[in-house]
């Protein structure tokens, strides 16, 4: 018998998997620090140790992804629009598969970062790292914001986080500078290739942060319309 009841036109929500999805990821980049305190003190061990790790969660939320992905309700009715979800999902996804990138690369080339380095890199990750945490409570409303019809106070609590997710981002930004330019000022003592790589790290951190503010972009979005 065809499924013609308004229920079916619902669907389940797929709001929940989601945030499910979202945490993974967060599992996923926190394991930067550790990665990081490793590499800068040219323990490769332990290094090694710590990305395997980050890929078998990034793995994780891949997987996560491909099911909600392949899962997605097609009703009518959905809270959000299917296209809203899809966005909101391939830049969690971008998070991970980042994170996934830089503790690769790191560990192939087996980069030496200066000591001097050390207190400004664990910051700037920590602070990128914030931003993820901040976009992963701003999604954790997204079921609240449905609840409430995207109306209400519940809009402008949202509206509040995403705002502090624009201030974590933006502080990454200057952390960003003041690391590049302590590696400028350090690079004659260090192999041109290897430079070139430092920099491309410190570029990949700042995207964890960048891609962070794009799904609290796309959730703002979702409260525009």
């Amino acid at each position: 018998m065809a499924r013609t009841t308004i229920s079916s036109l619902f669907g389940s929500s797929p709001v929940k998997p989601l945030q499910t999805h979202m945490s993974s990821v967060q599992d996923c980049i926190q394991e930067l620090v550790p990665f990081f305190e490793a590499v800068l003190k040219q323990d490769w061990e332990t290094a090694a140790a710590q990305q395997k790790i980050i890929a078998k969660l990034e793995n994780e939320a891949d997987d996560l992804k491909r099911h909600l992905r392949l899962h997605l309700p097609k009703s009518l009715f959905m809270p959000v629009s299917r296209r809203d979800l899809l966005e909101v999902l391939t830049m969690q996804d971008k998070i991970a598969n980042k994170a996934k990138d830089i503790a690769g690369l790191v560990l192939g080339r087996k980069i030496k970062f200066p000591a001097s380095l050390a207190e400004d890199f664990i910051e700037y990750i920590k602070r990128s790292i914030d931003a993820s945490a901040q976009a992963q409570i701003a999604i954790n409303e997204l079921d609240e914001l449905v609840e409430t019809g995207f109306g209400g106070n519940e809009v402008k609590l949202v509206e509040a986080m995403i705002r502090k997710l624009d201030k974590i981002e933006s502080e990454t930004d200057k952390i960003q500078v003041c690391i590049r330019a302590e590696v400028f000022a350090d690079e004659k003592d260090h192999d041109p290739v290897e430079i070139m790589f430092m920099y491309k790290v410190i570029d990949w951190i700042g995207d964890l942060a960048d891609n962070a503010q794009r799904v609290g972009s796309r959730l703002e979005l979702m409260l525009a319309r």
